[in-house]
């Protein structure tokens, strides 16, 4: 490295001094040769890069070839203007190139000017001033996508370093590339002066100094400049050539040529028709079928040979993943894939294919992902991906919920019709199948089209069949999220609140609780339906509570307490009444006097018959309170709540239970029941 760098270096060093030491022609000839060769080598290399930054030295490099090139017109217009001679490549181009003629020299020079600084530098320039500015416009939003993807866990630390740099080196480069772009045009003006220079400079030194006609030095000194412009030009073209491909191209594969023959040749039928009409255009105008009938037959032929190797590729794909799979079903690792279990699964009978099915209309995907955004502003959790897959083995209007790998509800549904539910009394002119709504159990009906306008009018709650599904899984998705916490899933969100609260975090976990701790209360809460999403809160309550116990039963009830404004807020109506369920004395000291502590925990011991007379008297309050039309909700002491939801879980899950330590001071509370013992 230290020679290479030390050679870069000498060469700039020799640049400089070009501009002022006279060279002898023959290594002016070199020199020019080297030029024009170093110029299509950058084009070539620009070409078969695969992104701009596989190039990233190029704003630099154009910056040298541009001095180099200086450098020479500099040389070659001393030599020119001193002795009237330029090396045998300058009068090469200026005679043979131009077949001797200075006036087609001229204009041949002309065009290449035109084309380098109106067409491909002018474009360059804008592309490379566009793409710096989205370059640098969209950094934020690359930063956080980045961000996102690794709180999310789908890379590592080290990825989303080399991420980073990335970018930072797409906007680097990109600004670098708009103020290179000036180079190019700058040296294309510079190009024009020089020529007007050599031209007016030699007529007047070839008739004052040289002693020779104005006709011979005209000539003379105009096929030298011609031929000095043009071997000039023709790098200058090939290095912009090389900045337009550098800012215009795109990340892809491949280089420019295997993309433009995968892209652009991409489609035979089309040659097809290319052929047709050039052919057509030969046979029926002056033309003449000679000049278009061989480019019409090549097309054709390349049409042929391309649909040919198409149709070969997709016979030798099928063939691949045919063997691919028969070779995964006998390879011994085939097994361990099958030890996978989704966390939540939805199968579905052909019949309902239609409702995943995008192409027949069905939007289920896409409720799926709205019913992951409500469970994580309700619930505050992430919900796993929801495996979606056809089962023939269920009735074709059947469907199954799964959560891990059990069957926890299934339901069936009429895909032409309409549930209708009961608004509390039945009206004889709605006709329909009978059914059950399977998220609540519900009475219900499915109606058709016809129907359903006249159960809309009755009263009845008319949902469509794709809204009953999407219902029905959010419903098992709340009734089950306590299960699909799993410890990588609280750390998770753990690593989310400590980007903003590191001091929390780092205090509590590992030296009060560990991530498995933690894991416990929010799946009590979760159990309970109280969401997680101010996590920040809960964390604070167990880093209050958790130097004096580490009982996930009492820190659930710490947190619940310290939740008392959310809990307030899910089970009360502003400016109404709390009406709830309370605990009678006898019943709060038979809880406390019946508690077991054990080295694992505490919890309720009741005999039999006691147990069923509390099962009795609370079934009788909480019907009490539906048949009024209001939701049950028992209230306690907040000293046996966590015991009384214990016994009541086993077969009143849904009914709430809250204590007083858990309800805001302001809350009106209005008992309707009370359950002794």
């Amino acid at each position: 490295m230290r020679y290479k760098e030390l050679g870069i270096m000498g060469f700039v060093i020799c640049i400089v001094v070009m501009m002022v030491i006279p060279l002898p022609p023959g290594l002016l000839d070199f020199l020019l040769i080297a030029n024009v060769s170093l110029s299509l080598t950058i084009l070539l290399v620009s070409m078969n890069t695969k992104e701009a930054l596989q190039f990233s030295i190029f704003p630099t490099l154009l910056l040298v070839t541009t001095l180099f090139r200086l450098a020479l017109n500099v040389s070659t217009t001393r030599n020119i203007l001193s002795h009237a001679e330029g090396g045998k490549v300058i009068e090469t181009f200026g005679s043979f190139v131009v077949g001797g003629n200075q006036v087609v020299g001229f204009v041949v020079f002309l065009i290449l000017v035109i084309i380098q600084f109106i067409v491909i530098t002018k474009g360059s320039e804008r592309v490379a001033e566009v793409a710096a500015r989205f370059t640098l416009d969209a950094m934020p939003g690359k930063q956080m996508s980045i961000d996102a993807d690794l709180n999310a866990g789908m890379i590592n630390e080290m990825e989303a370093r080399s991420r980073r740099q990335k970018i930072e080196r797409e906007a680097d480069f990109y600004g670098a590339m708009d103020g290179a772009t000036k180079f190019v045009k700058g040296d294309a003006i510079a190009g024009i002066i020089i020529f007007v220079v050599n031209i007016i400079g030699g007529l007047i030194i070839g008739v004052v100094i040289h002693d020779m006609g104005i006709a011979e030095s005209a000539s003379r000194y105009t096929q030298l400049s011609i031929g000095d412009a043009l071997v000039s030009q023709i790098p200058a073209l090939l290095i912009s050539t090389a900045t337009g491909i550098i800012v215009t191209r795109a990340s892809s594969e491949g280089g420019l040529g295997q993309d433009i023959s995968d892209q652009v040749f991409n489609y035979p039928r089309l040659l097809y028709i290319v052929a047709i009409v050039i052919t057509l255009l030969g046979l029926f105008s002056p033309i003449g079928p000679l000049p278009v009938l061989p480019i019409a037959l090549l097309l054709a032929y390349a049409g042929y040979r391309m649909d040919l190797k198409q149709k070969n590729k997709q016979e030798q794909t099928a063939i691949q993943e045919e063997e691919q799979q028969i070779e995964e079903v006998r390879s011994p690792e085939s097994v361990v894939s099958l030890l996978t279990v989704d966390q939540i699964e939805f199968e579905f009978g052909y019949g309902l294919i239609p409702l995943a099915d995008a192409k027949q209309g069905g939007d289920l995907l896409d409720r799926v992902i709205m019913i992951r955004r409500q469970c994580a502003l309700e619930l505050g959790i992430v919900v796993p991906v929801i495996r979606i897959r056809d089962n023939i083995q269920l009735r074709p209007n059947e469907y199954v919920i799964k959560i891990k790998g059990n069957q926890v509800a299934k339901g069936e549904i009429l895909l032409d019709h309409y549930m209708a539910m009961s608004p509390g009394f039945e009206d004889d002119s709605v006709v329909g199948i009978a059914t059950t709504e399977p998220a609540f159990g519900l009475p219900a009906l499915w109606v058709t089209e016809e129907n359903k306008e006249l159960a809309e009018l009755s009263g009845y709650t008319v949902v469509d069949p794709p809204s009953v599904v999407a219902t029905h899984l959010t419903e098992i998705i709340k009734r089950h999220a306590h299960e699909l916490l799993g410890r990588q899933e609280t750390r998770a969100l753990i690593d989310n609140i400590r980007e903003t609260t590191p001091v929390l975090v780092d205090e509590l976990i590992p030296g009060l609780l560990s991530v498995g701790d933690v894991q416990k209360v929010l799946q009590k809460l979760l159990k309970e339906k109280i969401s997680i999403r101010n996590l920040t809160v809960i964390l604070e309550a167990l880093a209050d509570h958790a130097m004096y116990t580490k009982d996930p039963d009492l820190l659930t009830e710490y947190v619940r307490q310290a939740l008392s404004r959310q809990i307030t807020l899910q089970f009360s109506e502003p400016g109404q009444p709390l009406r709830v369920i309370t605990t009678g004395p006898g019943l709060e000291k038979v809880i406390s006097d019946r508690v077991e502590q054990t080295e694992q925990g505490s919890y309720l011991a009741l005999d039999p018959e006691t147990s069923q007379q509390i099962y009795q008297n609370m079934t009788e309050q909480i019907n009490k309170m539906v048949n009024a039309g209001q939701q049950p909700i028992i209230l306690s002491s907040p000293a046996i709540r966590m015991y009384l939801r214990q016994f009541m879980e086993r077969t009143m899950p849904d009914i709430p239970v809250i204590s007083y330590s858990e309800l805001e001071p302001h809350v009106e509370v209005q008992s309707i029941g009370m359950v002794n013992i």
